[in-house]
Formats: C-alpha cells, sequence, structure tokens
C-alpha cells in the first residue's frame, strides 16, 4: 500500500489519547525533564501555520528526551480569561465562557491533529473557579506578606506586625510606601483597627494605592505599559490616555536587585535579559531635596498654591512641605542646576502651580495626558514645559532655580522630579535653550557648550563651589557625604521599573478576593474560595462608571460588605500556571510538595520574545516569592528559554489595471507585464495561488466582483469568463508581510495537513530555516518534504507497496549512512537546529534508496531517529516491524567506528587519462596496491594485454598506471 497518511495519522493519534502514552509520572526513577509551551491564549480564528513553530519544535525535544531515557513533563493548558472574549461578548451578549470554550475545543482539534505529545491528562484552564482559586489564593499570600531588606525575602505580614509591638517603626527596613508613620510601640498600641490596617497597607507585597495608570475609555479599563503602543491600545488600536486612579498594585521593585541577579544564572537569549535589564533599570546615584521657595503674602504669611496647599508639617507623598527629592545619577553636577521639573502628573503640581501660572500649568497637563509614558520616553526631540511659578533652592549652592513641570519626567520613576543640567545633557541642553535659561558650566574640560551639551566626567571642575578643582570620583564621594551630614541627601540606588498595577476594570478576569469594611480592604478566609464571578446583564461599566462586576445584584461578602469591584490583569493567572501543571488535579494545594519537589522548575521554556516585560518578569517575580514563603524550592522558574522566530505571511497580488482617468476597471494583468500598465495591486487569498500561479477559476469564484474579471495573461494572452481565450499562467506578485486575515495570507494548518499530513507539516515548518529566526511562510517547498516521507516509507515496501524488510547483516555503506544520522540528528537537536537535521534526513534516506536497503537492523534504526519530527509515519512502521509503543524504544546509540574511513575509491588513470574508480583499503601500501589494481579485470580491460612500464601510487589519492 502507498503512503496513506490520512489513515496513518488518524489511527496513531486515537491510540495516543486512549492509551494515554505521554502520560507523566511524579515518581519514575529516571530523571525529569520539564518542557513547556508558553501558555496560548484560545482565539476564535484558531491556529494559522504561524502559531505551532515553537509547539513543533518543543515537542520533537520532548519525544527526543523521552528516547533517552528521561522522564519527560510536557503539558499544555489555556490563557483563557481577557479582553478578546470580553469585547465579542460586548457585542452579543453570549457570555464570554461560552465563546471561550468554543475557543479552546477549536485548538484542541487543531492542537491534537498535529501530533503533539501533550499529557492532556494535566490541562489546565485560567478561567476554571478550580484553578483561578488558587490564582486568588496566591494573591492573599502577598497581601499578608511584607519584604524585609534585612533578610531579603519576602516574610508573613505578622513578623512585621511582632517588630511594631515591639520595637515600634524605627528600626523596621521594609520595602514600603514613602509616606510610612514613625512611631514607639506604645503608639502602636494605641492605633485603632482601621489605623493599624491603613498603615500595613503601605507595607503589604499587593497594596492599593491611587497611580497614574493607562486609561482606556473604548475598552472600559486599565492597560499595562506593555499593553500600549504609541499612545494607542495593542487590543484594538483605541486611544489610550494617563488617568489617576486607586488601584491594587503589586509590589515587585521590591524584588528589582534579585531580578536582575538572577538573569545571570539562566540559560536565556542575551536580547532578552538585555530587555529585562533596561526595565528594571537600575541606577547608582543620589537622592537631594532641593528646599521650595514660598512667596509671602501681604500680609507676610506663606502664600498657598493654586490647588491651595497649607503649610503643612507631615510627610506626604515623595516630598515634605520643604522640599522636593530628586534622584540623580550626576550628583557632580549638581551646582550646574539652572532649573527643576516635575512629571505634568505628579502629585504636588497643583499646590505649587502659583495662581499666575495656573491656567497654562493646566493646560499643559492636559495635552500630556494624551500621550503614553512609552511615547513620552521616546520622545526625545519635542521641547515643551510649563513654568509653576515657584522657585526652588539649590541645596550646595543656595541658588534659587525655577520649577517646571516638563513630559520627558514621569511620577513613577525615581520622585517624580529631576534636576535640569544643562551643560552637561543634551535633552536638558535643548530645554533650557528652548526656554531660556542659564547653562552653567562646570568642568574645565567641557566644550562648545554654547552649541551643545557636553557629558563628560573628565578634568577638574569649576564654578562648583566647594568642590572646585576636584576630579568626578572625589567629587562624588564628597558630595554624597557633605548631603548626608546637612540632611538634605544620600547615596541611593534607584530602579527605573515601578510595582504591577494589579487591576481591570472588566468582568472576564480572576475575582480579587477582598471585601472592604470601613474603606480598608480585608481578604476573605481561606475556605472561602474561590470566589465566583458573579452573572451580569451586561458586560459593561455602569451608568455610574464603575466596573461591569458593579452591575452584579446582591452580590455582597457576608450581604452587607462590598466586594473589589475589578479584576485581575490578564498576566496574573500565567504566572504561576507551570506549577499547577505538576499537580493539576490536586484540591488541596496549588501543588503538592512531592510534586514540586520532583519536578522543581521548567527545564527549556519556548515561546515569543514579546513577552519579555510582561509575562516573563511577572512570572519570575511570583517565583521568588513563592520561593521566600517556602512554597517551591527553585529562584528561577525557567532554566533555558529559547523565543522561536515569528513566520511571516507571504502575500500575493493581483494587478488592477486603470483606464487613462485613473479610475479601476475588471481586468487584471499578470505580473510580468505590470510595467506596461497603470495598475493597482490587490492582495489575493494565498489558498488559490500555487507557485505564484493564480487558480483562475477559483479567482473568479473568490469573491464576487471578481467573477467577470478579464485576466491578462504572462504569455499576452486573455481570459475571460466567457472563455474564447488561451489558458495560460497569470503570475501573481508576492512580498513578505505579516500573517493576517485583512491580507489574505493566513494558511490555515487544516488544509495542508488535509493534503499533506501533519508529520509532513511538522517537518517542513522545522526545514523552513533556524527556530530562532523570523522567515516567511512559503508552502512552494512542501510538497519536497511531502516526497521524502514517501520515498522514507518506500524503504520498507516492494515494488508491490507491500512491507518487505530482511533481517540479512548489514553492510559497511549502509551501517556508515545509518550512524551518520544518529549522530547529526543527535547534534543539531542537543543545539536546537532543527532545521539542518531535514535536510540531513532527506540525504539519508536518499543514501540507503541507492543502496537498495531494506535491512531491519538498518531501518529500524532509522525509525527511531526520525520519531520524533514525523511521530505518526514511523509508529505506524514501528508496529509493522513488530514492535509496541515507540515512545519507550531508546534511541541508537553512536558508534564512531562505522564512520571510519578504511576505504577509498581510488581513481585509477592510464597515461593520465581517468578511465575508473576502484575500492582499496587504505591499510594499502605501494606494492600491495599496485598487486590489486593489475587483479583487476575492469583494469585489465582496459590495458589490453599492454605491460605497465611505471605505476604512480599515491596513498589515498590516485594510482596513474603508464604504459
Amino acid at each position: 500500500m502507498d503512503y496513506q497518511f490520512r489513515e496513518i495519522e488518524q489511527k496513531w493519534q486515537k491510540y495516543w489519547a486512549e492509551n494515554q502514552s505521554f502520560k507523566a509520572e511524579a515518581n519514575s526513577e529516571k530523571p525529569k525533564y520539564y518542557v513547556l509551551d508558553m501558555f496560548p491564549y484560545p482565539s476564535g480564528a484558531g491556529l494559522h501555520v504561524g502559531h505551532p513553530l515553537g509547539y513543533i519544535a518543543s515537542d520533537i525535544f520532548a519525544r527526543y528526551k523521552r528516547l533517552k531515557g528521561f522522564n519527560v513533563l510536557h503539558p499544555m493548558g489555556y490563557d483563557s480569561f481577557g479582553l478578546p472574549a470580553e469585547q465579542y461578548a460586548i457585542q452579543t451578549g453570549q457570555h464570554p465562557a461560552v465563546t471561550t470554550e468554543t475557543n479552546i475545543n477549536t485548538y484542541r482539534r487543531q492542537l491534537d491533529q498535529i501530533g503533539f505529545s501533550f499529557d492532556w491528562s494535566r490541562e489546565v484552564r485560567t478561567s476554571e473557579p478550580a484553578y483561578y482559586k488558587w490564582t486568588q489564593w496566591i494573591f492573599m499570600q502577598l497581601f499578608n506578606s511584607w519584604y524585609n531588606l534585612e533578610t531579603d525575602k519576602a516574610e508573613p505580614i505578622s513578623t512585621l506586625i511582632h517588630k511594631f509591638n515591639e520595637a515600634g517603626s524605627a528600626d523596621v527596613k521594609a520595602a514600603c510606601d514613602e509616606d510610612t508613620k514613625t512611631f514607639l510601640p506604645t503608639d502602636w498600641a494605641t492605633f485603632t483597627e482601621e489605623e493599624k490596617q491603613a498603615e500595613l497597607l503601605k507595607y503589604r507585597l499587593t497594596y492599593l494605592k491611587e497611580s497614574t495608570v493607562n486609561w482606556c475609555p473604548a475598552l472600559g479599563t486599565v492597560l499595562a505599559n506593555d499593553e500600549v503602543k504609541d499612545g494607542f491600545s495593542e487590543r484594538g488600536g483605541f486611544p489610550v490616555e494617563q488617568k489617576k486612579m486607586m488601584q491594587w498594585s503589586m509590589r515587585i521593585t521590591a524584588y528589582a536587585e534579585r531580578l536582575l541577579q538572577g538573569l545571570d544564572t539562566i540559560d536565556w537569549p542575551e536580547p532578552m535579559k538585555e530587555m529585562q535589564r533596561n526595565w528594571i533599570g537600575k541606577s547608582v546615584g543620589a537622592s537631594v531635596k532641593f528646599k521650595i521657595e514660598r512667596p509671602k503674602t501681604e500680609d507676610g504669611s506663606p502664600q498657598t498654591g493654586a490647588g491651595g496647599l497649607e503649610n503643612k508639617t507631615s510627610d506626604i507623598g515623595h516630598r515634605t512641605s520643604d522640599y522636593i527629592e530628586v534622584f540623580t545619577t550626576r550628583v557632580d553636577t549638581i551646582f550646574g542646576v539652572s532649573y527643576l521639573v516635575l512629571a505634568p502628573e505628579h502629585e504636588w503640581v497643583a499646590e505649587l502651580t502659583t495662581p499666575e501660572q495656573k491656567e497654562e500649568v493646566e493646560a499643559y497637563i492636559a495635552q500630556t495626558k494624551k500621550k503614553s509614558e512609552l511615547d513620552r520616553m521616546a520622545d526625545a526631540k519635542t521641547v515643551s514645559g510649563a513654568f509653576t511659578g515657584t522657585y526652588v533652592i539649590n541645596p550646595v549652592s543656595g541658588e534659587r532655580v525655577q520649577l517646571w513641570i516638563a513630559d520627558y519626567v514621569l511620577a513613577g520613576y525615581g520622585t517624580g522630579a529631576v534636576m535640569g543640567v544643562p551643560s552637561g545633557d543634551q535633552r536638558d541642553w535643548l530645554f533650557a535653550t528652548h526656554f531660556g535659561l542659564p547653562i552653567i558650566q562646570i568642568l574645565d574640560s567641557q566644550k562648545d557648550i554654547d552649541q551643545q551639551a557636553d557629558p563628560t566626567k573628565e578634568g577638574k571642575y569649576i564654578n562648583s563651589g566647594f568642590i572646585n578643582g576636584m576630579e568626578y570620583k572625589e567629587a562624588v564621594a564628597f558630595l554624597n557625604q557633605w548631603l548626608e551630614e546637612q540632611g538634605v541627601g544620600k547615596a541611593k540606588i534607584n530602579y527605573r521599573q515601578r510595582d504591577a498595577i494589579f487591576g481591570r476594570q472588566r468582568y472576564w478576569g480572576e475575582p480579587i478576593p477582598v471585601y472592604f469594611k470601613d474603606g480598608l480592604p480585608y481578604l476573605l478566609k481561606e475556605e472561602e474560595l474561590p470566589l465566583l464571578l458573579p452573572e451580569i446583564d451586561k458586560y459593561l461599566p455602569t451608568e455610574t462608571g464603575e466596573p461591569p462586576l458593579g452591575r452584579a445584584e446582591f452580590w455582597k461578602y457576608e450581604d452587607k460588605y462590598e466586594y473589589e469591584l475589578s479584576t485581575m490583569p490578564g498576566w496574573a493567572g500565567s504566572s504561576w500556571y507551570w506549577y499547577r501543571y505538576m499537580d493539576a488535579q490536586n484540591n488541596s494545594a496549588f501543588a503538592s510538595k512531592e510534586a514540586v519537589d520532583y519536578w522543581k522548575d521548567v527545564d527549556l521554556y519556548i515561546g515569543g520574545s514579546e513577552h519579555a516585560t510582561g509575562h516573563l518578569l511577572y512570572s519570575r517575580f511570583w517565583n521568588k516569592f513563592l520561593k521566600d514563603l517556602g512554597f517551591v524550592q527553585e529562584e528561577e522558574p525557567f532554566k533555558k528559554l529559547i523565543n522561536q522566530g515569528m513566520i511571516q505571511g507571504r502575500s500575493n497580488f493581483v494587478y488592477r489595471v486603470n483606464d487613462e482617468q485613473g479610475k479601476p476597471t475588471n481586468t487584471y494583468v499578470s505580473y510580468g507585464l505590470k510595467k506596461d500598465y497603470n495598475t493597482t495591486a490587490l492582495h489575493v487569498d494565498v489558498n488559490i495561488v500555487e507557485n505564484d500561479k493564480l487558480n483562475i477559476q477559483k479567482f473568479r469564484a473568490w469573491r464576487p466582483e471578481y467573477q467577470d474579471a478579464v485576466l491578462i495573461l504572462e504569455d499576452g494572452t486573455t481570459s475571460s469568463p466567457t472563455g474564447g481565450g488561451q489558458e495560460g499562467a497569470y503570475v501573481c506578485g508576492v512580498e513578505v508581510e505579516k500573517m493576517s486575515k485583512s491580507k489574505f495570507n493566513v494558511v490555515n494548518p487544516d488544509v495542508l495537513i488535509a493534503q499533506y499530513g501533519a508529520d509532513t507539516l511538522r517537518m517542513y515548518e522545522m526545514f523552513l530555516g533556524p527556530l530562532e529566526q523570523s522567515k516567511p511562510w512559503n508552502t512552494n517547498g512542501i510538497e519536497g518534504v511531502f516526497k521524502f516521507l514517501r520515498k522514507f516509507w518506500r524503504l520498507f515496501h516492494n515494488e508491490a507497496w507491500e512491507f518487505t524488510v530482511s533481517d540479512a547483516e548489514p553492510t559497511k555503506a549502509e551501517l556508515k549512512a545509518l550512524h551518520k544520522i544518529i549522530k547529526k540528528v543527535q547534534d543539531d537537536i542537543e543545539r536546537f537546529s532543527f532545521n539542518t537535521s531535514v535536510s540531513s534526513f532527506m540525504i539519508a534516506v536518499n543514501e540507503l534508496t541507492d543502496l537498495k536497503c531494506n535491512k531491519r537492523a538498518i531501518l529500524q534504526d532509522l525509525v527511531v531517529v526520525l520519531a520524533p519530527y514525523a511521530p505518526h509515519i514511523c509508529e505506524e512502521l514501528w508496529s509493522l516491524l513488530g514492535n509496541k509503543d515507540l515512545s519507550t524504544a531508546q534511541y541508537p546509540i553512536f558508534n564512531p567506528n562505522y564512520l571510519v574511513e578504511d576505504e577509498f575509491a581510488y581513481p585509477i588513470s592510464i597515461n593520465g587519462k581517468m578511465k575508473m574508480n576502484l575500492n582499496l583499503s587504505l591499510t594499502l601500501e605501494a606494492k600491495e596496491a599496485e598487486e590489486a589494481v593489475l587483479a583487476n579485470d575492469q583494469v585489465q580491460g582496459f590495458l589490453n594485454g599492454a605491460t605497465p612500464k611505471k605505476i604512480i601510487f599515491v596513498k589515498g589519492k590516485i594510482v596513474n598506471i603508464v604504459v
């Protein structure tokens, strides 16, 4: 029987499912290996050919590791909460759970037919209550923890309360809010319960605080920075503005240094690690306090700002009533400060704006709200700002400097305030030049500062008071000590990273297990988990602007306390899911200690680089937290990470002819002739194009407007719907673009599997190029891979397609061909070079075909080597060879002796003319070789009775007979 791939693939997919062939147990004596794909979101569109690329690679590796004797965990599930299902629910009124289930069913069908070796007994879905119960539970552990800087780890909040009871707050070193109180244990004892809870909230690892967020009115929710691009939401492309809201946040900043240090311990792509380093943004510098100068009114009292600030004495926010604190990495330039800048959204802008400047400042703030933070950081050329009318005093020089606001300063970075040093920073120089502010030279080596800034650290300081004459290192050390002695600053390490917003004003997400009493948040009891999503009438905010959960009737804790109405963000459920795979059915813990102790961490993680500063950072944060509390063993969750490249679409075009007035006609000219016409390129469905030639009949049936189209073909003939023209070729244009439905270049794997089979698709996706590189999809070459598999099948069958193998001893040549591919594939898979293996398989099968090899000893090992790539055909052949369960087979052991060259095909020449090749042992010396050559009948035929005068023998090279 010829290669019947459809029947073979359906047979073995059914077998694997019924026998749970890839189910992993946590009690094996084999070494463990955990292979994981990034959690997919099940979209309604299903998979296109770009999606399985990483899954195929991870599956090859998982199957290979099983053959190498490892106990492999290779699970799959769905990140099933999220915006798309909710947007669809808003449009149709259908519950998101319904569309999510439909989408998952499509994904599962498509994944199954590609033949992945997933352990489906461990499937998880983030939107299932049995799963999100534990996401809520982790939230509760974070709420009940604080970060102790002395032990450099998270600890239960009870240990902090103990410190407050014993010694007050004086000696507490914690990652916490800036406005914590200073109190004695006797003070703590007098605090009311509400006062204690309000103070503890400033220390908790998840907390409520007013924050500046990315608010998307069209989506009705807050978005993370990585969900915003160029001021618009990635999902839907809606405008995003900056807005202050009371939000849940996670204190990821407490882990900034550990997140940085951990990058040196893991095998990740260097660009990915660098993205995280830049996002965390460690800076070594100093914090400096600039005293606010308060203008006096006519009666001599301090003037209040436009917002009505009184002369308060308590610490509030990032500054006291008297000082603005600035973080700088160049404290040595402090004598060159000519202005100070606050972020427009800084909480004290209104209070520090004088009545005269109020209108200008408010207009500037309104303008800033239209930009995302990423846009503001990226735009280094546009100079803008507004003077508040207030002055501050430089603590080292006593000089008055103006206080401005400008959108290049962000409230969340440092203190939300920066000092402007125009002589040493180009951005500051542009600002000062634009607004006519002083530019002060501070180093004798600075040059041309009237033309541009000079950031040098070389030379000696001038115009710099008590550090004049010093050089950089001496000046920095002296200033840091002086600032601390004077109580106006100190050396400090700062991080660009901000605490992670942990709330979305949406319905389709995990409910936050919190209720409010007297305006303060309290946790549910653990036994009350999961807090289920309530039913609501529609999935929109309430008429009063509350999140959709505000629509739930009679949804209160103990029938009297309001629940939190925001839900968790999309990254919540994906920040710990790899642990749930270890013990997916556990009802009493997120995973048992035994399972976690056995599987430990993910050995190989494959997924997209777009998750660098989102999922991958949050996952590392949650993992470190769970380790601190003793729930997991490992500091880092993912030992090795590979970012697969994107498979891009290969678009095809037809060329519509325009008339003399430029108006479109219904005539289309082939690619090679379009230069002779005025044309417009139009995308055409790639599924009706083969080898860039348009299927004319399918084109006319594709869309109504093409039904009557006239096509000018490549040879100049015409094809019309009424016939009468030669049916030659219409050649389409080609362009590589992102795969998208709007470009009609999406290739559905279902179509290719139906035509060529899953094994062909798997091998072809690997064949396209290196896993990490992006590459265009081109179906034109898939036929070659299909022919290879058919040729491989042919090795096991005779001319009548009857299964026939021989038990004869293999030849040296056959063993050499086999062991070359054993070694090659082993090396390729170990270094994740899957594409080079595919071409090597083709070479090996060609060699064995030429050798007419049908030896069991050769073909049985070849089946095992190919199995990770093409599992269905190999399972069938393994079975025909009389074996059972290929997944339990052993990868063949490479024997280098079979690759040792002990023979050479010597070119035999007579009088310098090459006549033939003759295999001779490489151990033969000249006399023995000459005798062997002359004993050969074919050589004697060429000599035709002549006696050689001389024989020239070059070992391993040539034999030349002179007659």
